[in-house]
């Protein structure tokens, strides 16, 4: 049967699926952390964020959306750690701004959603820096807005979402000279794919 729509429960399984994601490819991640500083610590920083999330979501039994925003939310601005953290609560604060009011999310509103994610992280930022998490996060939502356009499957609309934020993570070493010396891409925006990718998983009902 095709999933038309997200409510509040598969959305607490989604996230927690993408959370748990991030935390297994943390190691990785730091790996690959060259910008700003290659100090090796943006998948810490990253989890540390959204674990502090998940904890919050976890300890809700049958939370609606407006009560599962606010624990993602107020969850990852708590626990937000390092620049790559900070920006990963901004996208989430975003995001959850605009499903807060809906109980169950479709299409429409998950593309608005990217979109206010995308802005909220983009203000948060003194110095916005092309090559990073947030040109990840912003190919990812204009890839929504030009598929919202169109008649397309909720499944359809995640996976070339995610599709397009990964086209736009390889390239980002074109995009940051810092990236291509080392041969990588930028480790904010490979962590970010990896909650989205954990979080489509669940959405397609695989085991985490």
């Amino acid at each position: 049967m095709e999933i038309t729509s997200i409510n509040s429960k598969l959305l607490a399984r989604m996230f927690l699926a993408g959370a748990k994601n991030l935390d297994s490819k943390k190691d990785w991640i730091n790996e690959l952390n060259v910008f700003p500083v290659p100090d090796g610590d943006t998948g810490t920083n990253m989890t540390m964020t959204i674990m502090s999330a998940a904890k919050e979501v976890s300890s809700l039994t049958n939370p609606t959306m407006a009560e599962l925003a606010k624990a993602i939310s107020s969850g990852s601005l708590r626990g937000a750690r390092g620049n790559s953290g900070v920006i990963l609560s901004q996208l989430f604060r975003g995001f959850c701004k605009v499903i807060k009011e809906y109980d169950e999310i479709d299409v429409t509103i998950l593309c608005e959603a990217c979109q206010k994610a995308v802005e909220t992280a983009y203000k948060a930022v003194m110095k916005p820096k092309e090559g990073t998490i947030l040109t990840v996060a912003k190919g990812a939502a204009d890839k929504a807005l030009e598929l919202a356009e169109n008649d397309i499957s909720l499944d359809d609309f995640l996976k070339q979402v995610i599709e397009e934020a990964d086209a736009v993570l390889a390239k980002t070493p074109e995009m940051l000279p810092v990236l291509k010396e080392a041969g990588v891409v930028d480790s904010g925006g490979q962590g970010l794919v990896q909650v989205l990718k954990g979080a489509y998983d669940a959405f397609l009902g695989k085991e985490i």
